[in-house]
C-alpha cells in the first residue's frame, strides 16, 4: 500500500476547506471519504494541530486552518499550472489552456468561439473558469483571462478588445401586460432585477439618476447569470449585454437613451506565456471572437 505524500494530505486538507465536509471533499477528489478522514488526522497528528471544528454544518475551519489556507491554494495552483505546461510542448498546437472570465462572458459569449476554435485544433483542451473575481495570472491560476479592468502589471501581456455595452430588457411579454416605462422615474412602477448585496451593481443605477437600494428590487440574486435568467423569464426589467438581447427575439432593449453603460474589456496573458503555441492560438481567437461581439 502506497504512503500518502504531504502533498496528497494537503490537497485533502484544501478539498475539505473548498467543500466544508469530508463527503464533499471526497467526491471532489474522487476517493472515499475514509481516506479524507485519515489524511486530515494524519496531517493534525503531524504538525500538532486542529484544523477542523465539528458543526451541524459540516466542519468549520480553525484559525490556524485559515493561516495556511492560502499557502496550500499556491500549491495547488503551482501544481495545476505544471500539470498545463506538461500536457503538450510549446510549439504544439494542442494542450490545456485555462481561461477565467466572469459569469455571463463565460456563459453566454466565450462558448461558440471556444467551439470554432476546438474545431480548427482538436488537440486543445480548454478550462473554463466562471469568475467575476480577477484571478491571479502572476500566480499562474490561469493562462489567460478575460477582464473588464485594464491590467496594471507589467509582466502581464493585454490586448483590449473594445466595449460591452450593458443596457435594462425585460421580456416582451412583460412589458405586454405591465406597459413600457418611458423614462427613468417610471421604473418604480415596474419589477427591478439587481442585486442583493452588490454595491458596483445598484451604483450603476444611481450613475443613471436612479437612487435604489436591494429592498426596491423585486427579484434579487448577486449572480449576473441568476439576473439573466430571470430578464428571459419575464420576471421584469433588469440589465444585460445588449448584444445578448439583440440575439433574442423575446427580449425588448427598455430606455436604451436614457440608460447605457459600457464595459471596457481586455484579453489578458503572461508575457511568458505569449511564445507558447496553444496560449496564441487561444489568446487570438479569443480577442477576435469578442471584437466581433462588442460590435453587435
Amino acid at each position: 500500500m502506497s504512503i500518502p505524500t504531504d502533498w496528497e494530505r494537503q490537497r485533502a486538507f484544501l478539498a475539505v476547506l473548498r467543500e466544508g465536509s469530508l463527503s464533499g471533499a471526497a467526491r471532489a477528489l474522487n476517493l472515499a471519504q475514509p481516506t479524507i478522514r485519515r489524511r486530515i488526522e494524519d496531517l493534525e497528528r503531524d504538525h500538532g494541530v486542529a484544523l477542523f471544528t465539528r458543526a451541524s454544518s459540516g466542519l468549520i475551519p480553525t484559525a490556524i486552518a485559515l493561516e495556511l489556507a492560502g499557502h496550500v491554494e499556491a500549491m495547488a495552483n503551482a501544481a495545476a499550472a505544471f500539470a498545463r505546461t506538461a500536457s503538450a510542448e510549446a510549439g504544439s498546437a494542442s494542450g490545456i489552456v485555462r481561461i477565467t472570465a466572469s459569469e455571463v462572458v463565460a456563459v453566454e459569449v466565450l462558448p461558440p468561439i471556444l467551439a470554432q476554435l476546438r474545431e480548427a485544433h482538436p488537440g486543445l483542451v480548454i478550462e473554463l473558469g466562471l469568475n467575476n473575481r480577477s484571478e491571479d495570472l502572476l500566480g499562474r491560476q490561469a493562462d489567460i483571462a478575460v477582464r473588464m479592468t485594464r491590467p496594471l502589471q507589467e509582466a502581464l501581456l493585454a490586448k483590449r478588445i473594445g466595449t460591452i455595452r450593458l443596457g435594462m430588457h425585460a421580456r416582451r411579454d412583460y412589458l405586454d401586460r405591465h406597459g413600457i416605462p418611458a423614462t427613468m422615474k417610471d421604473l418604480a412602477r415596474f419589477a427591478l432585477i439587481g442585486f442583493e448585496t452588490d454595491p458596483v451593481g445598484i451604483a450603476a443605477y444611481r450613475d443613471q439618476g436612479v437612487t435604489l437600494q436591494s429592498e426596491d428590487f423585486a427579484f434579487r440574486c448577486n449572480s449576473d447569470i441568476g439576473q439573466l435568467a430571470a430578464i428571459r423569464a419575464g420576471i421584469g426589467i433588469g440589465i444585460c449585454h445588449t448584444g445578448l438581447g439583440k440575439r433574442d427575439p423575446n427580449l425588448v432593449h427598455v430606455l436604451p437613451d436614457a440608460f447605457g453603460m459600457d464595459l471596457q474589456t481586455w484579453v489578458v496573458t503572461h508575457e511568458d506565456l505569449r511564445h507558447v503555441e496553444r496560449i496564441r492560438l487561444t489568446f487570438d481567437a479569443l480577442v477576435q471572437g469578442l471584437q466581433d461581439y462588442a460590435a453587435t
